[in-house]
């Protein structure tokens, strides 16, 4: 059986984050037993979307918890920001995705931001980061991008108003001709994307969960 482990390491940056969301979503475990952390952070990632203007995703509930990560999957298997196309392929062929479906979710990037002392990086992707659109897509194929010039990680800043973000694995979905034409689609058709991200973040939820035979 696989679940999620409630052990957050706080030795990986990439994890500190998950401290802030786990500490805000706790009153909500609290005044539900019964409820998994694991169901109760996938829940919240799908109301999270719905509120923020995103397609209604499929969900259900049956995922268990782990106190420890003995049965959790390895660490450091998540694509890095900073990876080329095959690397970032290899991650998400892994896990059964195609093509369409990594350029949908990486359309994620619509909403949040980037923080230094979380991820290295800063900035955000798009002048709406709490509203779900397509003007990720868009950013990418209208504005110019650039490295900026600063003392962190690699990233690169629009040239017209040096104020939103987009990260190396973002740049690359328009450099490899595969992933472009899927960026294309998504930046002249939002509905499409909302469609698409949908069904790829529900995919995406449901990795490796052993849901109850009464489903």
């Amino acid at each position: 059986m696989k679940g999620i482990s409630t052990h957050i390491d706080t030795t990986v940056m990439l994890y500190t984050c998950l401290e802030i969301a786990r500490d805000r979503l706790a009153s909500v475990y609290r005044n539900n037993p019964g409820l998994t952390y694991a169901d109760l952070y996938t829940l919240a990632a799908v109301v999270a979307v719905e509120k923020m203007g995103g397609p209604i995703i499929k969900w259900r509930h049956g995922r268990v918890d782990f106190e420890n990560g003995k049965n959790s999957p390895p660490s450091n298997r998540l694509p890095s920001a900073s990876q080329d196309a095959q690397s970032i392929r290899f991650a998400f062929y892994r896990m059964g995705f195609n093509d369409r479906e990594i350029v949908a979710l990486i359309g994620a990037h619509s909403l949040g931001r980037c923080h230094t002392d979380r991820s290295g990086f800063e900035g955000q992707w798009t002048l709406t980061p709490t509203t779900f659109s397509n003007e990720f897509f868009r950013g990418l194929l209208e504005d110019t991008w650039e490295k900026r010039n600063w003392q962190g990680p690699t990233q690169f800043e629009d040239v017209q108003t040096k104020s939103l973000l987009r990260l190396p694995s973002d740049i690359l979905l328009i450099e490899d001709p595969q992933f472009k034409v899927y960026v294309v689609e998504y930046a002249n058709n939002g509905s499409q994307f909302a469609v698409d991200f949908a069904n790829a973040f529900g995919k995406l939820l449901e990795l490796g969960v052993d849901f109850p035979a009464t489903y």
